[in-house]
């Protein structure tokens, strides 16, 4: 557990990191989130989180209390504070303390919470042998009721979508936008390979514009595979040569069965274990 919290302008305790029961935040899921991996006591694509969580506060119209320098001087303290050299940051700006009503602009300024703490989504088999998911039947959210490219506090979309999945006995559902195409999993972006080509559905099919989606995209082109964005079908699920997810905590995972049908000889394929290599090696700042 994470000994030092930053909140809004210092670190504090655990026990005094604490937000009004009146914050927005909370109350309505008014406010938006990064999460962000340390590798060798180095930020991950700090730049780039940083940059998507200034943009989708823009959307929202959230004023951040710090600039990127500020806040990125702030990320690093909160490392050093909890001593993570291997580990996760949990980066959130909420609207703040208001009323009981919906009106956003009564808040008077947003609070600031970053958590450093260690994580391991997945264990270690499921990387080696793979794991399973299923379809869901919560449709994700429409792009033009929330944007996709906004990451909000409000997962309840997704959290539906991994109730189906643990309800199933797996760890991750496939969400399908409301025509139904290939959106996202529950919280990772989706790949799929097919006589040696990458697909991925597009950001305006319902997906996150992950940065480990976008690290990957760019390394398996360095290495001379095509990487094509469209629409997926369910059924190219089903058919396809190899089934992987991306995504800041899962990083690079195979999948080898969906809704009970096995993807490739039932083991992560070649590109997949590929491209988890070069991914390995890149994040730890070593030639990928």
């Amino acid at each position: 557990m994470a000994s030092k919290i930053w909140l809004d302008d210092t670190l504090v305790d655990p026990a005094d990191a604490v937000v009004s029961v009146f914050d927005h935040g909370l109350l309505y899921g008014d406010g938006v989130f990064e999460g962000i991996r340390v590798y060798n006591g180095r930020v991950f694509e700090l730049a780039a989180h940083l940059k998507r969580l200034y943009e989708s506060a823009r959307a929202i119209r959230l004023t951040i209390r710090m600039d990127a320098a500020q806040l990125t001087d702030a990320v690093e303290q909160t490392i050093r504070a909890n001593g993570i050299t291997d580990g996760y940051i949990r980066l959130v700006v909420t609207r703040g303390t208001g009323t009981l009503g919906l009106g956003p602009f009564g808040c008077k300024e947003s609070r600031l919470i970053i958590i450093a703490d260690r994580i391991q989504l997945y264990p270690e088999e499921m990387y080696v042998h793979g794991m399973k998911v299923i379809s869901a039947s919560t449709t994700r959210n429409h792009p033009l009721a929330l944007p996709p490219q906004i990451k909000s506090l409000n997962y309840l979309n997704n959290i539906l979508a991994k109730i189906e999945a643990l309800d199933s006995g797996v760890m991750e559902a496939i969400m399908y936008n409301h025509e139904g195409y290939v959106a996202e999993a529950t919280g990772d972006n989706v790949f799929i390979v097919r006589n040696g080509v990458i697909y991925t559905p597009p950001i305006s099919a319902g997906a996150l514009d992950g940065i480990t989606r976008r690290v990957v995209i760019d390394l398996a082109r360095r290495q001379g595979i095509t990487v094509v964005e469209r629409n997926l079908t369910r059924f190219e699920l089903y058919v396809c040569d190899e089934f992987f997810l991306t995504g800041t905590a899962a990083e690079v995972i195979g999948i080898v069965d969906i809704d009970g049908r096995a993807i490739g000889d039932g083991r992560p394929g070649p590109i997949t274990c590929l491209l988890r290599e070069k991914f390995f090696a890149y994040a730890h700042g070593k030639e990928a």
